[in-house]
């Protein structure tokens, strides 16, 4: 930049001295030489006057943009030549990381630049009140989401007669979570944890394959869709999009379905057990440690990962089996429901937690071993 600034010293003489007066900044000079040296090579005459008057008035982000007109004025043909070659240079490279995730880096041309950003900004405002992630993270997520949202409306080129899908293999025992399982293996990917399994099963085609002893292939099951067609289309009516009691935006199309308890558990795949969750909070719900339940009017409430896992706790304590007596524990306890369906801190609470199970009236029973409450839940303990 410095060595292009010194070579149009001799173009840029009211330049120079507005700059050395301070009546506009360095980085205003140096788009100056830029657009200088760039219009010299195309043979062109550079007037400073024009884009000098401009440099006094506007910041530097906005001069941009107007030394980018300057260029297009000189030398229209020379311009979208020079944009078809950016075109040419497009690349994208995806490199998988020892941890297991992914850095990836790339160009693109001013229009393919724009084209995704357009896509992403939308996607990458804040879900919700309780949404802090910063900027850049929800650049990322969206990015995510967008693919998501393409492979699951199959609107993506077949490949091998197939449309395009996430493909996961994993033992039983790790779908269940059960200490000991391996990880489970997906395409492009290292293994990833059972909670992401869990997720991805909420809603996905499954196929059952069973191996002998030496890992060879004995049978094929056929592809079970869960939830069905009928099942999601009643889902989505009720729902109206992401269900999130803190509130979201995702329409119904940008959603999957969340068993409430899993399925692979002993959760019934209905309406009841049901609800639509955009990939974010989907994520939250198994891998972000929040757990979702209703209450006796069938209000989804949220649990946070304190709160979820104090819960837990009272269960590893053996206390009243998976049973807890979920209004007793918002009397006695910190925990609150509050306007926006979150549950707070259980820690904070003054009351013995022998207190809280008790032989209580099924209306009024959490099965936390689920992390689920249904409206009418049996009794069977």
């Amino acid at each position: 930049e410095r060595v292009c600034v010194g070579q149009q010293l001799g173009s840029l003489e009211q330049s120079v001295t507005a700059t050395t007066e301070g009546a506009i900044g360095y980085a205003h000079l140096a788009l100056m030489a830029r657009t200088a040296g760039w219009l010299g090579e195309q043979g062109k005459v550079f007037d400073e006057s024009p884009l000098l008057e401009q440099a006094l008035e506007v910041s530097v982000s906005r001069f941009r943009h107007l030394c980018h007109h300057a260029r297009h004025a000189g030398d229209p043909d020379a311009y979208a030549n020079e944009q078809s070659r950016i075109v040419d240079e497009r690349s994208l490279t995806l490199t998988l990381c020892e941890d297991g995730g992914y850095a990836f880096g790339g160009k693109l041309d001013a229009v393919g630049g724009a084209t995704l950003r357009s896509a992403l900004e939308p996607l990458a405002k804040p879900s919700g009140k309780d949404d802090d992630r910063r900027h850049s993270r929800r650049l990322a997520d969206a990015l995510v989401e967008l693919a998501n949202h393409a492979l699951d409306s199959g609107s993506l080129p077949q490949v091998a007669g197939q449309r395009p899908h996430l493909q996961v293999t994993a033992f039983f025992d790790t779908v269940l979570g059960k200490l000991g399982a391996p990880a489970a293996e997906m395409q492009f990917s290292l293994p990833i944890s059972a909670r992401t399994v869990e997720r991805i099963a909420c809603d996905c085609s499954l196929t059952r394959v069973l191996l002998s002893a030496d890992s060879a292939v004995i049978d094929i099951g056929r592809v079970d869709r869960r939830p069905h067609g009928a099942t999601r289309r009643a889902v989505n009516h009720r729902d109206g999009g992401c269900s999130w009691p803190l509130g979201c935006d995702r329409p119904p199309s940008w959603t999957n379905l969340h068993h409430l308890k899993h399925w692979a558990r002993g959760g019934p795949t209905n309406q009841e057990n049901l609800t639509s969750l955009c990939l974010r909070h989907h994520w939250l719900t198994h891998e972000g440690g929040w757990q979702l339940i209703r209450d006796d009017t069938g209000r989804l409430l949220a649990i946070p990962p304190a709160v979820a896992k104090d819960m837990w706790t009272l269960r590893a304590q053996g206390l009243g089996q998976d049973r807890i007596n979920l209004r007793l524990l918002a009397e006695v306890t910190a925990i609150r429901v509050n306007d926006e369906g979150v549950l707070g801190s259980f820690s904070e609470g003054s009351v013995e937690p022998q207190r809280i199970v008790e032989d209580i009236p099924r209306s009024e029973v959490l099965p936390v071993s689920a992390g689920v409450r249904t409206r009418k839940p049996a009794y069977s303990g």
